[in-house]
């Protein structure tokens, strides 16, 4: 029985080319291995890009959070102010001509008869050291502020949107290298109208 089984263990028994042929099928290649020393160094770059990219994020938005507060601040100076603006009118064909050579840009204004808003008059402000104008408006007992700025000197600001900032509600957009800011504690709706009103001055 033994033997009868020695024999056959023999007789199935692989020769040497059969194995080599075997080992080299399934040995991995020099290439492979590599590929597996470079995962770890690819993995950790991978985690890199992504850390580096939430870091801009988060710097992004918190430069734009300072500048949005910033316009609020100014909003609340011209409250505060006995002198909110510089040039005292309500009309736009004084108002507009006041800001030039002041200002390295020029806008227009809206036309506001029967629409409740009333125009107050203007003056210049600074926002990161870039000059803009202030305009005031008037709407029932409320008071709005109307910012403009070259876009070029806020180029962290890059959202066209409505939201909240220091109490206050905020409209903000981009049109023709300007970058316009409608702030005021009233009703969301007269926000919106006011803004409405300017784009279609623009």
């Amino acid at each position: 029985m033994k033997n009868a089984l020695r024999s056959a263990g023999d007789r199935y028994k692989p020769n040497a080319a059969l194995r080599a042929r075997i080992e080299k099928q399934f040995a991995p290649s020099r290439s492979s291995r590599l590929q597996w020393l470079w995962l770890p160094a690819l993995a950790s770059s991978g985690v890199f890009a992504v850390v580096l990219g939430l870091v801009l994020i988060a710097g992004h938005q918190q430069r734009t959070d300072s500048l949005l507060s910033e316009v609020a601040d100014l909003h609340v100076a011209t409250l505060a102010s006995s002198s909110p603006v510089d040039v005292v009118s309500t009309d736009r064909h004084t108002v507009k001509p006041w800001f030039e050579g002041k200002i390295p840009f020029t806008f227009n204004l809206p036309e506001l008869q029967d629409t409740g808003f009333a125009l107050i008059g203007g003056r210049v402000v600074y926002l990161d050291q870039a000059p803009g104008a202030e305009l005031l408006f008037r709407i029932r007992q409320h008071q709005i502020s109307v910012f403009i700025f070259p876009e070029r000197a806020l180029q962290s600001i890059r959202r066209n949107d409505a939201q909240n900032v220091s109490s206050f509600g905020l409209r903000t957009w981009t049109h023709d290298g300007l970058r316009y800011f409608v702030i005021s504690d009233v009703a969301a709706p007269d926000l919106d109208k006011l803004s409405a009103l300017i784009k279609a001055a623009e």
